[in-house]
């Protein structure tokens, strides 16, 4: 894991190789500090015939000189190295949101939308400090323990060895410490993650909406708290441990010069100078030293959050293009969706088990069949949503699998039960779909879609914003907006889910009139129950437990009696204003 991480540093290698560079040479400023503070107290100040004024007056410039010098490295150093952990920040956020759009629909239908918002957002803001600092003052604690020591062992390597005598303690209690933290840090980001999730559901439209209907506000009040004050305790532990480590090692480092003192008593080769070079030296050993032990507990805990991150690197992506996949041109497709011998599966048992059928150009399809019979996942395999474990779905004689996906989704519009929206303008949630559309290309699919005049009567037109999930507009007139935006798109190939069931007659009757010049000439596939669109369809298939058991017209399908003739009574006992 903390191979994976520095390899995060690789493309920067020039930047580290000057920050490491900045780095030894701040070191060595520093370290040769009290090398000239022995020379002015032996040499300058306590020379046999008196001070020596004027070497005095240059040692003070030197130190003075290095100082600086050393002070602007470190700024310098500082501004690379923190812009350097920025880009590999910004790198790392961006990998992470593009994989994501990579993976297969099912990682995203059994993984709540909190938990991938706090991998993203929360996770990797959490090593935003590892990645921008903690690397850095890691090399820098290292450059400048390694230089002092060897600064150490030139003025007096008796007193090097004690003052390091207790370095193995205060290492080993490091490493008990950062074992701790690791554990509590991956603790503390799966409560994150589970408040994210709590908030999400219960602070989104539906979520208010379903609350306030049951009377159930405070059930979303109590999860919360719980799971608050779950967070504050582990936060509790992290900071207490991080505290008692800090605390050992200040007492660790507190005995030391004192016991070098002592130690230089029964030493004869020790000046005054020389121990007060050793002693500032001192310091300026157990300071990184404090601080490189706690930097790596600070590592050691956030590779918890990098272990995060790396889980959803390493998922596998769904659909991908093949080497030297096609581009497919709009105007070259006839809209021929064939599916041979197609078997698929999410995790459990096949959705659909050796499907083979063929939708003509321009022809208009009605997929019927019970719930959790394949009908979706048969529209998501039309459009490459997923890849078939088995067989092959191709357009017009081509596998898709051989077609690249973006050509491929401009191929595609669909309109399904609850439109997806965004929370913008009218005019942005248009443009989605073609997003160099003119003004006048908006008005015209708007106008086709029967929705022209409602957003004219909007308080900014086409800039007036639509609320989360289109939550300002009813559901007839969210469908006829997701209608004029497939218009827009003009699709080779319809998909219609459920369009209309959720809508009341009037509704249904509006979108019905909206889709009609969107259909003509289009080969249409549409999951449906409803008679009157089943009716008008060229063929008719009907699903059954992952099967094609039916294929026919309304008519001849009803003469056959199996199946379809089951459900058809079925929807006219349950609807008989619709059937007739």
């Amino acid at each position: 894991m903390n191979r994976r991480v520095l390899a995060l540093f690789r493309p920067h290698a020039r930047r580290v190789l000057l920050v490491t560079l900045l780095i030894l040479v701040a070191a060595g400023t520093g370290a040769a500090l009290p090398f000239l503070t022995r020379e002015l107290v032996d040499t300058g100040l306590f020379a046999p015939d008196g001070p020596r004024v004027g070497l005095l007056c240059g040692l003070l410039a030197g130190m003075v000189a290095l100082t600086a010098l050393g002070g602007g490295l470190g700024v310098l150093q500082s501004y690379l190295s923190g812009r350097m952990g920025q880009d590999v920040l910004e790198r790392l956020r961006g990998d992470l949101y593009a994989h994501l759009q990579r993976l297969p629909m099912g990682f995203f239908t059994r993984t709540r939308t909190g938990e991938i918002q706090s991998r993203v957002i929360g996770d990797v803001a959490e090593v935003q400090t590892t990645v921008s600092t903690t690397v850095p003052t890691l090399l820098a604690n290292v450059v400048t323990c390694v230089t002092t020591l060897a600064a150490l062992f030139v003025l007096s390597w008796r007193l090097t060895l004690v003052s390091v005598a207790l370095l193995p303690v205060a290492a080993w209690l490091t490493a008990r410490v950062a074992v701790h933290q690791r554990r509590v840090m991956a603790s503390v980001q799966q409560s994150r993650a589970e408040m994210s999730v709590i908030a999400e559901e219960t602070l989104s439209v539906s979520g208010i909406l379903l609350a306030r209907v049951f009377g159930r506000a405070d059930h979303g009040v109590r999860r919360f708290q719980d799971e608050s004050r779950r967070l504050s305790g582990l936060q509790l532990r992290a900071a207490v441990a991080a505290q008692a480590l800090g605390a050992a090692l200040q007492a660790l480092f507190l005995i030391m010069p004192p016991v070098v003192y002592v130690a230089a008593g029964f030493t004869d080769a020790v000046t005054p100078g020389t121990l007060l070079a050793f002693t500032s030296l001192q310091a300026r050993l157990f300071l990184p030293a404090g601080q490189l032990m706690q930097v790596t507990v600070q590592f050691r805990a956030a590779t918890a959050v990098f272990e995060r991150i790396f889980e959803y690197l390493d998922l596998p992506p769904g659909a991908v293009d093949r080497p030297g996949a096609l581009v497919v041109r709009k105007e070259a497709v006839r809209g021929e969706v064939r599916f041979e011998g197609v078997t698929f599966r999410h995790d459990g048992p096949p959705v659909l088990r050796d499907v083979s059928l063929v939708v003509r150009p321009g022809q208009f399809v009605a997929v019927v069949g019970a719930s959790g019979s394949g009908k979706t996942t048969l529209t998501h395999l039309a459009m490459r949503l997923h890849d078939p474990d088995r067989g092959c779905v191709a357009l017009d004689g081509v596998d898709l699998r051989d077609l690249t996906r973006d050509s491929l989704a401009r191929l595609f519009g669909v309109v399904t039960q609850e439109p997806v929206l965004l929370h913008a303008t009218v005019a942005e949630n248009l443009r989605y779909a073609k997003p160099d559309a003119t003004d006048a290309e908006l008005e015209t699919a708007c106008k086709t879609a029967l929705i022209h005049d409602r957003i004219m009567g909007l308080p900014e037109g086409y800039e007036s914003v639509v609320g989360e999930r289109g939550s300002r507009l009813s559901g007839g007139e969210k469908q006829r907006l997701a209608i004029a935006r497939a218009v827009l798109n003009d699709p080779r190939v319809l998909v219609l889910d459920e369009a209309t069931s959720a809508l009341d007659a009037e509704s249904e009757r509006q979108v019905r009139r909206a889709l009609a010049p969107l259909l003509a000439g289009r080969t249409t596939i549409a999951v449906t129950h409803r008679l009157d669109m089943i009716r008008a369809a060229d063929v008719v298939l009907v699903l059954h437990e992952g099967r094609l058991v039916e294929q026919g017209t309304h008519d001849e399908l009803l003469a056959l009696g199996g199946r379809y003739a089951g459900l058809h009574r079925l929807w006219v006992a349950d609807a008989p204003a619709v059937a007739g």
